[in-house]
C-alpha cells in the first residue's frame, strides 16, 4: 500500500520521541486493524517508537514493515486464561517505558489497566471507540481513557448518552480516513480488469452496476438491495446489482434465503452474490452507484467515504455514521430509513443525472493520522 504522508502532516517533533503502545485483539483485518497499523506507520514516520501488541495475524509483516514493533499477545481472546497475559504485558510496559498506551478494542483495554497497575510512571490511556458497542460494565471500560477517541459524532452522542457521567472534555471525535492514493478521485479501472470482471459475472454487463458491499448478514440491507432492483424494473429502469462480500463461510442458509428472494422477484439475471474481493477499489470505481443500507446505525461507514473519494456516488440510509457522512459530503444521496418507495425515486434520480462530487479535503487517512498524534502529543505535553 502506498504512504499517503503529505505536507499536511505535523512536522516531526523536536522534543523526546514518544513511545506508543497499541492494543488490539489481533491483526487480521477490519477497520479498527487498519487504524492501527497506519498510526503505526506514521508514528514510525515521524520519528517515534511504535509497538503493536496483539494475537497477531495477516497484517503484521505489513505492520513490521513499517518498522513498528509487534509482541505477540492473546490480549483479546475471550477465555479465562487471557487474564496470564496481565504479568508479560506489565513486564512489557515496563521494559518499554511508554508515553501513551492505546487500546482499540474492550478485552485489551481490560487488560490493559490491569497490567498498569501499580506502574510508576504509569502511561497516558487513549481509547478508541469504533463502533456502537452494548452498553453495560464490560464496555465502560472503553470510557476510562484520559483521552477517548470517537470515531464519528453518532458515537460521540452514543457514549455520552449510555454513561452520562463521562466528562465530554475527554471526548475526541476522530473519524477513520480513506487513504486518498489508494482510492485515487476520478480512478478508472484497466480495460483489462474490466473484461476480465464481466467474464467472471458475465449477468453484471448490459446496464447501470449497483454495488452493495457488505458481510454475510441482514443488517447490512442485502434484501433492501434486491427490493430496489425489483422497484426500478418496475419503473421500466434496467439495473445489475453485485452484493460484495456477501459469501461467508457459515452464513450459507442466509445466502440461500437471498437466492430465494432474487428468484421470486425473477432477478437471477440481474443480481450477483460475490466473496469478498481484494479489489474493491476496482468495483466501486466502475459502479454507477454504491449502496449502503444498513438497517442498523453504523458507528461510520467507511465504504461511503471510499466510493466519494474515487468520485463515485453513495444512496444510503440517513441514519448513524452513514447518514452523518451523507448529510456532510453528499447530501443527495440520503434518504430516509426503510422508506423504500424513496430509495427507488432516489436511484432513479441519481442513475439519470448524480451531482458532482468533489474531491474529499476531510476523512483523509492523513486527517486521522494527524489529529490522533495530536491527542498523543497534548498527553505527552509536546
Amino acid at each position: 500500500m502506498p504512504s499517503s504522508l503529505s505536507t499536511s502532516l505535523p512536522p516531526k517533533d523536536a522534543g523526546r520521541p514518544l513511545t506508543v503502545v497499541q492494543l488490539i485483539p489481533a491483526m487480521h483485518s477490519g477497520g479498527a486493524e487498519r487504524t492501527a497499523l497506519e498510526m503505526a506507520r506514521v508514528l514510525v514516520e515521524n520519528g517515534h517508537r511504535s509497538v503493536v501488541v496483539s494475537a497477531g495475524g495477516r497484517l503484521v509483516e505489513a505492520l513490521q514493515a513499517t518498522g513498528s514493533r509487534h509482541i505477540s499477545l492473546a490480549i483479546g481472546a475471550k477465555s479465562l486464561r487471557t487474564l496470564g497475559t496481565i504479568a508479560p504485558l506489565r513486564r512489557l510496559l515496563r521494559e518499554l517505558q511508554p508515553d501513551i498506551v492505546h487500546a482499540r478494542s474492550r478485552l485489551p483495554a481490560w487488560i490493559g489497566l490491569a497490567a498498569m497497575r501499580r506502574l510508576s510512571p504509569r502511561p497516558h490511556f487513549v481509547t478508541t471507540v469504533h463502533g456502537l458497542n452494548s452498553p453495560g460494565r464490560y464496555s465502560a471500560v472503553m470510557t476510562r481513557g484520559d483521552r477517548i477517541i470517537v470515531v464519528s459524532q453518532t458515537v460521540r452522542d452514543y457514549v455520552l448518552t449510555h454513561y452520562p457521567t463521562v466528562d465530554p472534555a475527554r471526548l475526541r471525535v476522530i473519524s477513520r480516513g480513506v487513504d486518498t492514493n489508494e482510492f485515487p478521485y476520478g480512478y478508472r479501472p484497466g480495460e483489462g480488469w474490466v473484461a476480465a470482471f464481466f467474464n467472471q459475472y458475465p449477468n453484471l454487463a448490459g446496464a447501470p452496476l449497483l454495488v452493495l458491499p457488505g458481510r454475510g448478514t441482514r443488517l447490512k440491507g442485502h434484501h433492501d438491495a434486491i427490493e430496489l432492483v425489483a422497484d426500478l424494473a418496475r419503473r421500466g429502469i434496467d439495473t445489475r446489482l453485485l452484493l460484495l462480500g456477501v459469501i461467508e463461510p457459515g452464513r450459507e442458509a442466509y445466502v440461500e434465503e437471498l437466492r430465494a428472494l432474487i428468484a421470486e422477484r425473477g432477478l437471477q439475471r440481474q443480481v450477483v452474490l460475490s466473496e469478498p474481493r481484494p479489489d474493491v477499489r476496482d468495483v466501486f470505481a466502475l459502479s454507477a452507484l454504491v449502496l449502503q443500507l444498513s438497517n442498523k446505525p453504523e458507528s461510520f461507514g467507511r465504504t461511503v467515504v471510499e466510493a466519494l473519494s474515487l468520485c463515485r456516488p453513495v444512496l444510503g440510509y440517513a441514519h448513524g455514521g452513514v447518514g452523518e457522512l451523507l448529510a456532510e459530503l453528499y447530501p443527495a444521496g440520503r434518504v430516509p430509513l426503510g422508506d423504500r418507495e424513496r430509495l427507488a425515486e432516489r436511484a432513479a434520480e441519481l442513475l439519470r443525472v448524480a451531482p458532482p462530487i468533489p474531491p474529499l479535503s476531510s476523512y483523509r487517512m492523513i486527517d486521522m493520522q494527524a489529529a490522533t498524534l495530536a491527542v498523543y502529543r497534548e498527553l505527552a505535553g509536546h
